[in-house]
């Protein structure tokens, strides 16, 4: 099938917000330019109950995973969606993997998209300084988020300054190549159908890949950067996943993207990036309200001409 003819596949995790997550539909779908797959976070199925809106482009998954931060949860919720955009036998272009508080903050992602055919948008880099989080077994408590100086945090500190020294207090035994090396990065992702297929078959084939991280800490930021970059896609990878966000910079916040107000407008649209996280309404709706209602994924340019033509 001609890329031109196929729509984009949006895998959303979503778990607040509904008028919100709602609003970010419509931009994806406005000219049946793609399809939207949701993951509702088990925690709050109830709030979402009968109010995303029914489109024949918008499939909400029955199944729901409980997502903890820094827990394979994050990664299982992202297979799921992969499952079922595999599972309806359609052929898309692209598999993006997005959060229900992105906007679409800058037009023209299907001529982007169309003029980068095939090659793979996520963030990456080497994990050669910080393979503690890989190569040990991390217990259930340590997979939480703290955002104080909790013992835990303290805890895994400790645990990775004694790796750093070559003392390992917990190894993870789970097979792995001697060849593979780890990436790691922002979870979310642009990927071309092709490797997302490739992800889903490798995984199926393989599964001790899975049983290596089932254990470790924060594996959705090195699961697929990690599969990627030990495949034959790994050429194709740019480090952009095109998506922006403001970091903070307190001892609480600066692991954390921080929400975007109005303030940011300028900055956002100044970024050249097509997405941006995190929004939430209830903070600021004005700025939810200004890049809903200016972007929206329209006809690439391509498509218009077809249109004409026929």
């Amino acid at each position: 099938m001609n890329p031109i003819h196929q729509r984009t596949a949006y895998i959303l995790q979503v778990h607040n917000n509904p008028d919100q997550v709602n609003k970010f539909i419509r931009q994806l779908i406005i000219e049946n330019q793609a399809d939207v797959y949701i993951h509702i976070d088990k925690k709050n199925v109830e709030k979402f109950n009968g109010r995303i809106i029914n489109s024949p482009n918008v499939i909400v998954l029955e199944q729901s995973i409980n997502c903890e931060w820094g827990d394979i949860s994050q990664v299982d919720t992202t297979l799921l969606l992969l499952k079922a955009v595999m599972d309806s036998k359609k052929t898309y272009d692209y598999v993006c993997l997005r959060s229900g508080q992105d906007l679409l903050v800058k037009k023209g992602f299907k001529d982007f998209l169309m003029e980068n055919n095939g090659k793979v948008f996520i963030n990456i880099r080497s994990m050669k300084n910080e393979l503690a989080l890989v190569k040990l077994d991390w217990p259930k408590i340590t997979r939480k988020r703290y955002t104080t100086a909790h013992p835990v945090r303290i805890y895994r500190r400790i645990v990775q300054e004694l790796f750093r020294k070559g003392i390992n207090i917990s190894p993870n035994d789970h097979y792995w190549p001697k060849e593979y090396s780890f990436y790691k990065g922002s979870q979310w992702f642009s990927i071309p159908f092709n490797t997302a297929k490739y992800i889903s078959k490798f995984l199926e084939e393989n599964e001790w890949y899975y049983k290596f991280f089932e254990n470790t800490l924060i594996p959705d930021e090195s699961f697929f950067h990690t599969l990627i970059m030990n495949s034959p896609y790994k050429n194709d990878v740019v480090n952009n996943n095109l998506l922006y966000l403001k970091w903070g910079e307190t001892l609480s916040e600066r692991n954390s993207p921080q929400y975007l107000t109005s303030k940011d407008i300028p900055v956002i649209e100044g970024s050249s990036q097509y997405f941006a996280r995190k929004f939430d309404e209830t903070i600021d709706q004005t700025v939810v309200e200004y890049f809903a209602g200016k972007y929206h994924l329209e006809k690439s340019e391509e498509e218009k001409m077809i249109v004409l033509a026929d």
